[in-house]
């Protein structure tokens, strides 16, 4: 799995896979997985879930950045960097069809790719323990960890967030897509994106067609931004869909309508519980 330093910005179109014809990207936490590890993090060994809480909804309503926001939460985990790890792998589960959508997707030569707001080595080892060899053939793109001045991430307190770039979210997830969309249509692969969140919506807007996780606010910000979307509850729903589309049973637009039309109906999970 590739560190984010230096990353090669078409990595995705030689490796693992010789110039694939898809790309699914995807957001890691409560997508992939069941839990956000950084929200578990922050519950029950930070300054809880009702500050945490309190901060979504500052981002939401404009008054403060995602990355502020989320550098509270990272600050308020004191707790020495490895130990952060142990408590997450041992946490954290794995949505239960993920690997057997990652053993499709190897087969058919289509790479995986997370773009995560999350840390590197946090991503690296929870998917190591829950997918096994073939984590090995998914590349991250995420923010990193690094030691306060002075200190070291091995002891309290001594680690902090190590931002991807400079924007409000402290890692704006389309720079890295972007790249990809911006290719010659003879040699533009189909690009997927499935996430949860608010700071998916920029990735999404580069990609062809972007899962958006049932009962969450993703999907409001989808409609409201004319962003085409289809739903899924967990990825037997993303591999049904991306399957058809491989098989060219359905077009990506096709997709993206019966998405809308779900959430016209009341089907998206949202009845005023969004997350």
């Amino acid at each position: 799995m590739s560190a984010t330093g230096a990353h090669d910005e078409l990595k995705a179109m030689h490796w693992p896979f010789e110039s694939p014809k898809f790309i699914f990207f995807t957001d890691f936490d409560g997508t992939i997985t069941l839990q956000d590890s950084n929200d578990y993090m922050t519950d029950n060994i930070g300054f809880g879930g009702e500050k945490r809480r309190q901060s979504n909804k500052g981002v939401l309503e404009g008054k403060e950045t995602f990355r502020d926001s989320f550098r509270k939460m990272m600050d308020s985990v004191t707790r020495p960097f490895p130990e952060c790890i142990d408590y997450l792998v041992k946490n954290i589960k794995l949505d239960p069809y993920f690997n057997e959508y990652l053993q499709w997707a190897l087969e058919n030569d289509i790479p995986t790719v997370i773009v995560s707001s999350g840390m590197h080595p946090i991503i690296k080892a929870i998917m190591k323990k829950l997918v096994g060899e073939n984590a090995e053939k998914i590349d991250i793109i995420s923010n990193e960890v690094e030691a306060r001045p002075g200190e070291s991430i091995d002891q309290e307190g001594g680690w902090q967030i190590k931002y991807h770039d400079d924007s409000g979210f402290g890692h704006d997830k389309s720079i890295c897509i972007r790249p990809y969309a911006k290719l010659p249509a003879d040699k533009r692969p189909t690009m997927f994106y499935a996430g949860d969140g608010v700071s998916d919506l920029s990735a999404a807007s580069e990609t062809d067609l972007l899962f958006a996780k049932k009962g969450h606010d993703l999907i409001q910000y989808c409609v409201k931004q004319n962003t085409p979307f289809t739903v899924f509850s967990d990825w037997s729903d993303i591999l049904k869909k991306v399957k058809e589309i491989v098989a060219g049973e359905i077009t990506v637009k096709d997709a993206a309508r019966e998405g809308y039309e779900s959430y016209q109906k009341g089907e998206a999970g949202l009845n005023g519980h969004a997350k």
